[in-house]
């Protein structure tokens, strides 16, 4: 993924016509679109790569079962036209390495799932984040995904993977996270999706959001 603006959309609308609107106007913008379940369950895998022609995508389905499973998944993802896929790293190291696998057979991205965004993720999710980090840079995965409602937590893994893996960091806009300081922290991209894709002009949003990254990296 080129890094370009820095910023990621977690495009989580449930409307095919929306999202690829919202697509085509953030187009130059961000980096890349992150799309989950909501959107592909409600329209089908064939927005991926609607969307793919328009900006990267990374598919956001937490892959997390046994190998063969996590292969069959990660071969659908990949074939649909997604760029990335993340997937969650405490099904254990053979199911990560199957996932790293099937993206370098396809020249495509991983990146898992060290700590999610949202309070929850204290109880236990935490707890093995530094496990699940190392793990990740053990497996040479693509990038992370740290939380921007805890900078410390990004630059605590930032420790832990070192400098040639990336980090992306949601929970930035409507969560509470800050775009700057999460990017001070130690994190490649920001993923913001409520104040993007709910803003009356999502592409003017992207633009305020890109200039604070600016500002950051000053």
């Amino acid at each position: 993924m080129i890094k370009d603006t820095r910023l990621i959309l977690a495009l989580d609308v449930t409307d095919r016509q929306q999202a690829l609107k919202i697509a085509q106007s953030v187009k130059g913008h961000v980096d890349a679109i992150k799309i989950g379940y909501p959107l592909v369950l409600a329209t089908g895998k064939d927005v991926i790569g609607e969307i793919a022609e328009m900006v990267p995508v990374i598919a956001d389905f937490k892959v997390a079962d046994i190998p063969n499973t996590d292969r069959l998944i990660c071969e659908q993802v990949f074939r649909a036209g997604a760029d990335a896929v993340i997937v969650h790293a405490f099904t254990g190291s053979d199911s990560l390495k199957m996932c790293v696998e099937v993206a370098e057979e396809h020249g495509k991205e991983v990146y898992v799932v060290t700590e999610m965004s949202h309070p929850g993720a204290l109880d236990f999710m935490q707890k093995v984040a530094e496990d699940m980090a190392q793990m990740a840079a053990n497996a040479k995965v693509t990038g992370v995904v740290a939380p921007a409602t805890r900078p410390e937590r990004v630059k605590k893994i930032r420790s832990i993977i070192g400098d040639d893996i990336a980090i992306i960091s949601p929970g930035v806009g409507v969560q509470g996270g800050s775009a700057a300081d999460t990017i001070k922290a130690g994190a490649d991209w920001v993923i913001v999706g409520r104040s993007i894709y709910l803003a009356d002009d999502p592409r003017q949003m992207s633009i305020n959001i890109g200039s604070e990254i600016e500002d950051a990296l000053k």
